[in-house]
């Protein structure tokens, strides 16, 4: 039986739409050489870095291209510290390791605020922002739990320069750099149906930021390095697709969603769900199955034939259960008996009750022999 990959947060399969695009581009110029070869693959670059921008509301020349979201957070935050020469920042309790761990890095030469959530992930509109800090860093949506924070609302209450971790709204959700109010914004290809290894980050004009490498004047001084050609187009093509795709992707993943949280609560027992029913990425949910661990969950679906997560997948070899779900309130034993399912634009309803049914079989056989 074909397996069923409910892990889409971690990564999406690639869309055959976009494979096409990027095959004829595998072999691709250098985009930095004069001769026709390079124009062509510069060509190539120019129409994807559109086709990003308009996904966002941005202009072309504010999207510099990367190697992924993680670069992309690392030249936000650390190129902004270098060009402001500031020493305080502020990221909310549930960043992606990618944003939270950096910053703590930087630890004890930067002070660090870290902005709490409540029980339901959710960040206060009007939560006290420093107002001595360089950078705000403020996810969109969560990755674990699906939580679509106010950045906007935050955005409009600090003078400090505003990044936004973007990567698991984008695509899902309407997203506008100048509606968000944000300096700075993080992109990646593998998360809306793109290849691996690509990403984008937004700088607002006129931004203070500084580049975290050298070696190039390539993408505005910002990020040294060739360009890859053939990955860039992939991520313009399935920046493009989800343009054009968003809504209908949307209203599937919210029905989908409400059918696969209501089959966990009727036919599951002590289940609880960790994903707002509100304000939320409709294709992320995240529950607690009391009395089982999650790594045990995972792998008895994994038999199944059934992907699914227990957490962020950058930390899935942490010894440490999940921080995001430690931020909402859960014990230690909860956060660690927790697992994530998220769709992709191509899940079905047959695979999501497929699904759910071994879910049941699988808790129902691991606390018969917890007993």
């Amino acid at each position: 039986m074909q397996r069923i990959y409910l892990d889409a947060n971690a990564t999406t399969p690639l869309d055959s739409r976009v494979r096409d695009a990027m095959i004829p581009w595998l072999d691709a110029g250098n985009a930095s050489s004069p001769h026709a070869e390079g124009r062509y693959a510069r060509a190539a670059i120019d129409d994807a870095r559109e086709k990003v921008a308009a996904l966002i509301g941005a202009t072309p020349r504010e999207v510099i291209f990367t190697s992924g979201a993680t670069e992309s957070n690392a030249i936000a935050l650390l190129g902004t510290l270098r060009a402001t020469g500031g020493t305080k920042a502020a990221c909310t309790s549930i960043e992606h390791p990618a944003v939270l761990h950096l910053l703590e890095a930087l630890r004890p030469a930067l002070e660090l605020d870290v902005l709490a959530v409540d029980e339901h992930g959710r960040l206060a509109s009007d939560v006290p922002l420093p107002d001595d800090a360089a950078i705000v860093s403020i996810m969109l949506a969560n990755n674990e739990t699906g939580v679509v924070l106010p950045v906007a609302r935050c955005a409009a209450r600090t003078d400090a320069i505003v990044h936004c971790d973007a990567v698991q709204a984008c695509g899902k959700m309407p997203v506008n750099v100048h509606d968000l109010g944000v300096d700075l914004l993080s992109l990646s290809a593998h998360k809306m149906g793109g290849p691996k290894g690509v990403g984008a980050l937004y700088v607002r004009a006129g931004t203070k930021i500084k580049p975290i490498a050298h070696g190039g004047e390539h993408e505005r001084g910002l990020r040294a390095g060739t360009e890859n050609v053939a990955a860039i187009v992939g991520l313009g093509a399935a920046a493009e697709l989800a343009s054009q795709e968003m809504e209908r992707r949307a209203e599937t993943w919210s029905a989908l969603s409400a059918h696969l949280m209501g089959r966990i609560q009727s036919e599951i027992s002590d289940a609880r769900i960790n994903s707002p029913e509100r304000d939320r990425i409709q294709n992320t949910v995240s529950v607690t199955l009391q009395g089982v661990e999650g790594e045990a969950v995972l792998l008895g679906l994994d038999l199944e034939g059934i992907a699914v997560a227990t957490g962020s997948a950058c930390s899935s070899g942490a010894a440490e259960p999940s921080h995001v779900l430690r931020a909402l309130g859960l014990s230690r034993e909860q956060a660690e008996s927790s697992i994530r399912i998220s769709m992709h634009a191509q899940t079905t309803r047959e695979e999501v009750d497929r699904a759910v049914d071994s879910l049941a079989r699988v808790v129902k056989k691991l606390r018969t022999l917890s007993v």
